[in-house]
């Protein structure tokens, strides 16, 4: 029988990462999109069908939150997160045989802003605002499920760095441009995580049967946007990149329509987890992470 894993929400930047490598692993791929050429969150029976004798539901699916926060945006952003996710455990609960292992989106935004210590699952403090709002409800309505005969796993993924999507294009653009240098202090913590090592991760909890619940998905060395900003003009070869004060990002944000919590908020999250459970990290540092994505023509 041919292996089978369902990616839902897997037409981003990071489904169709997840897709190419499952296929490359001999994997079936099915995806759950509201994209044509895929089964649709409307169909429910296609849902239940397609999750039947799968090895892994990954659930991906969320609007950006690379957008303005008005009242429109935010109930689409929490909606399209605990929606899906309340979809997806009802056709497990319909399914005869469902998959073993359920893997859900969460996010390292769920901590507070913390430029005095690192947040660890056991040890991180939960913030407040819109943002850690979603995240909550997001990971309750995944917990809220008793499912006997699936492993359930909460990510909470730090930004996500890869060649094809996510945060790498909009800071080449900066740096490229001249504007590379620090944003607000300078002195907020970036947390990241390479798209290789989210993939490799998902893996190990895959062989890891006696594992489930909340593990963060970071890089146990994040860095500050100082840093990350001269790693980045480092990688691109350019020595200059003017500094961007926050009432600068405040306009600009304003500008193209998103919101400077993506910049400004600290994320000092380690995988403390993921680490005592024996993974090691591929891409542990951001210099090397970097490297790897801006080589090439790319650049």
């Amino acid at each position: 029988m041919i292996k089978k894993v369902i990616l839902a929400g897997g037409t981003g930047f990071i489904g169709k990462y997840f897709a190419e490598k499952f296929y490359n692993l001999g994997y079936e791929v099915k995806i759950i999109s509201r994209q044509s050429g895929h089964i649709s969150w409307n169909d429910n029976a296609g849902i239940v069908e397609a999750l039947e004798n799968s090895e892994i539901l990954i659930n991906l699916a969320g609007k950006s939150v690379d957008c303005r926060y008005n009242t429109k945006n935010k109930e689409d952003i929490l909606k399209s997160r605990t929606e899906t996710t309340k979809l997806l455990g009802n056709a497990l609960l319909a399914c005869k045989n469902p998959p073993p292992l359920w893997i859900n989106s969460s996010t390292a935004t769920i901590y507070r802003h913390a430029e005095d210590r690192p947040m660890s699952e056991e040890s991180g403090e939960m913030g407040s605002g819109f943002s850690v709002d979603v995240a909550q409800a997001w990971e309750h309505a995944f917990f809220s499920f008793q499912l006997p005969k699936t492993r359930q796993v909460a990510l909470r993924m730090a930004i996500v760095l890869g060649e094809n999507g996510g945060v790498i294009t909009p800071f080449k653009n900066l740096v490229r441009f001249g504007l590379g240098g620090v944003q607000g202090s300078g002195n907020q913590k970036f947390s990241w995580i390479h798209v290789e090592d989210l993939f490799e991760i998902i893996l190990f909890l895959k062989e890891k049967e006696e594992l489930n619940g909340v593990f963060n998905c970071s890089s146990p060395h994040p860095v500050t946007n100082r840093e990350l900003m001269n790693h980045f003009r480092t990688a691109m070869h350019i020595k200059v990149g003017l500094p961007s004060p926050k009432w600068l990002l405040q306009i600009g944000a304003i500008l193209i329509r998103t919101e400077t919590e993506l910049i400004l908020k600290s994320r000092w999250v380690i995988p403390e987890r993921i680490e005592r459970e024996g993974y090691k990290f591929k891409f542990n540092k951001i210099d090397r992470a970097l490297q790897d994505i801006l080589k090439g023509p790319s650049q």
